[in-house]
Formats: C-alpha cells, structure tokens, sequence
C-alpha cells in the first residue's frame, strides 16, 4: 500500500510538472507573438512620447512603418522596452522627418523590402531631446541599410546588423561618471543579470578622481563606504543605481571655501590688472572683431541639451570646485556655480563638430586643446573680465545649452581688438566665437534670475603652442580698429539690437549701449563696480584656469 502511495505521488507530481511545462511554453508563445507585433505607428512627430517640458520621455527605436516594423523582431534578440527603448515605427510626416535627409537611402518602397539588414532603416532617438529638435540626432545614431556613418561625412562608416547598431553607443551603450565628495573613497558593484555582485572599481574623492565607463542602459550598480569594515559590503550602502542615458552622479557635495568680504575688491583689482597685461601679450588675431555669434546644427544642440537636460538636477549637479587658489573670477562665495561633467567619448564627438565650425570662422587649420564645462551659474553670478590660457586657448567657443527662468538676458560682455565693448544676447542654441587669449571677457553684470548653463571648448593652430608671439600671416583680416564716429540711437537696455550706430556698420549689432571702451585696467575695475550689485555685501557661507 506504501509503495502504491508513493508511485500515486511521484505520478501525480510527474503529472503537475508537465502542465506547468505547457503552460510555460504557452506563456512563452504568447509572449513571442505578442513580440512580434509591428510598434506602434507615429505618422507625426507630436506622436512620440514627450514630457510636460516638450522632452523626449524615453528612448525610443524608431523604424519605417511597413515591412521593416515586421521584419525588425526576427534580427533581434531584444525586445520592445529592451534598455529602455520603446519601439515605434515612423510614417508620413514623422518619416520625412527623421529620415528624409538621407535622400536616396530615404527612398524605398515594400516590395524591395527583403532583409532589414541589407533594406532597412533604423535610429535611436536620445531620451531628453528637445521636441523642436528631436528629428535630427547625431549621424551616428543612425542605421542605414547595414551601415553606420559615426561622423556624417563619410569617412568612418561601419558595417553593422541592426543588433550590433543597437547594442552599440549609437542606442543602448552609454557612459556614465562618477564624482566623489563624500568622507571616504567609495567601492563600487556591478549587479549581473543573476544578481551578484562584481567589484568594478574604488573611486576616489574629488573632481580630479571623477571616473567615467562604458555601460548600457538598465545595468545596476551599489555603491558602498570604503570606512571602516575592509569588506566594503559590511559596510554603509551609500547609493543603489539604474542606468538611465548618458550621465553622471555625484555623491554629497563640493564645500566651497569661505571668502574675507573685505578682501574682494583688492583682489578683484589685481586680477583685472594683470589680466589686462595678458591681454596685450597676444600679437596674432583671426577676426576683425575678435569675436561673433552663431548657432548649433540641430543635431548638436539635440545631444548636448539632452545630456544637460537628463542630468540637470541632483544627484548629477554638483559644486564646481572654486577657492582661493583659483582666483576671483567667479564670485562662488555669494552664489553656487554648479557643474555637471561631460562622458570623455561623448565629448570627443562634440569637440569634432565644434572644431570644424571654429576653423571656418578662423580660416585656420586648429587643434582641440580642452573642452569644460558644463557650467551652471545661478542668480547673482557674476564673471569677472579675463583672457585665457595663451598657448592653448587661441579660438574658443561659448555654447549656450540652457535657461530656466532667465527673466533679463544676462549678455556676454567681449571687448574686441580696439577694447570696445559688445554685449551679446544668447539663447539656448547659440555659440559665441572669441579669441579668448586676446579679447577680454566676462560677465560682470550680476545674473538677475534663473539658471544659466555653458559649455565651453578651446583651439589653437595646429602643433603650435607659440601661436600667440607670431605676426598674423598673409591673408588675415585686419581688426576692425576705426569705425568713425558712433551714437546711441536705441534704449539703454537694447543688447544685440544696433543700438549703437556708427558710421562703419562693419561693427555690428552688438556695441554695448553704455559705448563703454576700457583704456587700462582702472577702467574695467570701474566697469566692475559700476554694474555690480547696489549691496556688495559678501554672504561668507557661501579654483580653474578654464573661465
């Protein structure tokens, strides 16, 4: 009787297994067909999925609608929602969008349609793109018919399957940093896909041990105190994180250094002194101005300001390490000036791009020296009048990423080769070229409002550190020195505008209608104190050569 009990049991168990066995595999088809549904279907770019902020809300995978929406599933060992991306397919105006640059690569019908590979179309679209931007992301996220262009121009194109164009930087593989201040190193863990964890490495404190690697979005990690266990894991679990894009975190904050209010001015007046001498130093130009405004291709304003808009608040935005040892020029002892720190690859893209820009306006063959930032002042920032680094910032680039709740344009203050002082309006989009070496510049008028965030990017002539003490060679145009006799025809507060007429319109729209024009140092102390705040009391609870 025992033995037929237990037969009965091992059959009944037998019995339970296989019905779960067929309901898994059931389960697993369903899943499978459901996987094979064409994505949903936009045929206007108000279809995709944005924030209340008009921001891209997640990353998505676009493909032509058609047969290339079927024919995506069976390429791929991913799935909708797969590092974060949802799957859409584009068509009407949505398409000739996105796609219709690539001309003839754009022009294909159905019935050619046999191989996603070889026949199909592909683009990831970054989470936190702009909506008026959002068509037009970097060449590199684009898949075409096996091929992937990294630059746009035709000189690195690679050969790819749609997994591997996926599964690379140009979708689901980003960087990401990290930024210690908090009392200890900090140990870092990777969780695998089984949930162990794998050491990945100990990072250091402070803004010179920021580390950044590659990962893909949805990968997790821990952070754990270093103190006081030598197990890390026995000790305090600082963070646990989920890759979300491009980016950066920060753990705790930079403190910054309390400043003695009387010892401002002085210091103030020193720095404009010798950074008046500096800026007679620099024999060579490239404009005739020493300066000129611009604008972003779209594809580069759509990845920069996601990268700013996807880490604009904590834990991504930390202090800029300012103090003493570096100077007055950024008055972080009465505002925070904060700082979100750019992925190294990323970076190099941006760098490519700007540079070709900077050696049309220049005409010069250049080299990528730095790129800084981003920087984010707050309200009541100020930037003190300076030149940069002679032998590595001869061209230079200010981008304007972003403003929130700006209420009064806050210009950048350039003087140009005869000292004369512009004031420019810019908006989230636009550049400013300048000859940072030579021409002094600065934002010496308080900020009244808001946020305002940079970017800033530096050039010199090809491997010629000494481009500074060098005559301008043949063929460079002369500085616009004498342009007669001007006259203010606009209202006070009329920046950009031509409120500053003079008998050479060469100079352009942006002469400052307080038509101020610095002979020495005194003057643009002057010029410091005259537009600061009527109250230059310093709050006390409250260095980088880059400015």
């Amino acid at each position: 009787m025992i033995y037929l009990l237990l037969l009965m049991t091992m059959l009944t168990g037998t019995l339970i297994a296989i019905i779960y066995s067929i309901a898994l595999t059931s389960t697993t088809r369903v899943a499978r067909v459901a996987a094979v549904e064409i994505p949903p279907s936009a045929s206007n770019l108000s279809d995709l999925p944005f924030d209340e902020n008009d921001h891209l809300s997640t990353h998505v995978l676009a493909v032509p609608a058609g047969k290339c929406g079927s024919l995506l599933k069976p390429k791929v060992d991913f799935r909708d929602g797969s590092h974060g991306h949802k799957w859409m397919t584009l068509g009407g105006e949505a398409f000739e969008s996105v796609f219709g640059h690539l001309g003839a690569y754009a022009d294909f019908s159905d019935e050619k349609v046999t191989d996603f590979n070889k026949d199909c179309l592909a683009v990831c679209l970054e989470k936190g793109t702009l909506r008026e931007v959002v068509a037009r992301p970097l060449p590199h996220r684009y898949f075409v018919k096996g091929k992937v262009d990294q630059d746009g121009d035709g000189e690195r194109v690679e050969e790819r399957n749609v997994q591997q164009f996926f599964l690379s930087d140009s979708c689901a593989k980003v960087e990401y940093g990290f930024v210690n201040y908090h009392d200890n190193p900090i140990v870092m863990y990777w969780i695998n896909h089984r949930g162990i964890k794998v050491f990945n490495q100990k990072i250091g404190v402070g803004e010179r041990k920021t580390t950044f690697i590659d990962t893909f979005i949805s990968h997790k990690f821990e952070f754990y105190d270093s103190q006081p266990n030598e197990d890390p894991l026995q000790n305090e679990l600082l963070m646990s994180w989920t890759i979300p894009n491009h980016g950066i975190i920060g753990f705790k904050n930079y403190e910054f250094p309390k400043v003695p209010v009387e010892s401002v001015e002085r210091q103030v007046h020193q720095t404009l002194k010798s950074e008046w001498r500096r800026h007679e130093v620099v024999k060579r130009t490239f404009s005739p101005l020493a300066f000129d405004k611009g604008r972003l291709p779209d594809d580069l304003y759509a990845s920069l300001g996601a990268y700013w808009y996807n880490n604009r608040d904590v834990p991504h935005v930390v202090h800029e390490e300012w103090g003493r040892h570096k100077g007055v020029f950024v008055n972080y002892w009465e505002t925070d000036v904060n700082f979100i720190q750019i992925p190294w690859h990323l970076k190099k893209r941006w760098q490519r791009r700007l540079r070709e820009m900077v050696e049309a306006w220049t005409g010069v063959e250049l080299e990528t020296t730095d790129m800084y930032g981003m920087r984010e002042y707050t309200k009541g920032a100020r930037l003190l009048s300076h030149v940069d680094r002679e032998s590595t910032h001869a061209a230079s680039l200010i981008v304007n990423i972003a403003q929130q709740n700006v209420s009064k344009p806050w210009t950048i203050e350039v003087h140009d080769h005869a000292d004369r002082l512009h004031e420019v309006v810019m908006e989230p989009g636009d550049i400013v070229y300048y000859e940072s070496a030579k021409a002094l510049h600065g934002r010496n008028t308080p900020l009244q409002s808001g946020t305002y965030v940079n970017l800033f990017t530096h050039y010199r002539p090809l491997n010629d550190p000494d481009w500074y003490l060098r005559d301008n060679p043949e063929g460079t145009p002369e500085p616009l020195l004498d342009v007669g006799e001007c006259n203010l025809v606009g209202k006070p507060d009329d920046y950009s505008k031509g409120a500053v007429q003079c008998e050479n319109s060469a100079i352009g729209p942006h002469l400052s209608p307080s038509m101020f024009t610095a002979t020495s140092a005194d003057d643009m102390f002057q010029w410091w104190k005259s537009v600061g705040p009527a109250d230059e009391t310093v709050e006390e609870e409250n260095d980088n050569d880059e400015l």
